[in-house]
């Protein structure tokens, strides 16, 4: 919260006006807060990210088996025929 007084002096040729402001510091409190929440969600982020990439590369291994193996019966079956 932030705590402003004014002071005004009059005198037969001047005025003189003070303002003077104090704040509680919690602007810079709410910041770092803040801050730390954004590395931690980059954080979680980036490993989300990373952890698709291997369900992706996991999927794609065993397509590529399935394909073999159909591979492997198709021929089976051309020898069969033959």
């Amino acid at each position: 919260m932030t705590e402003e007084r004014t002071t005004e002096t009059r005198a037969p040729h001047t005025t003189t006006t003070v303002i003077e402001r104090r704040g509680g510091g919690g602007t810079i409190l709410i910041g770092v807060a803040l801050l730390i929440a954004v590395v931690v969600g980059a954080y979680f982020l980036m490993n989300q990210s990373r952890n698709d990439a291997i369900k992706t590369d996991a999927i794609s291994g065993a397509a590529d088996a399935v394909k073999d193996g159909a591979t492997a019966v198709g021929d089976a079956a051309k020898k069969t025929v033959e």
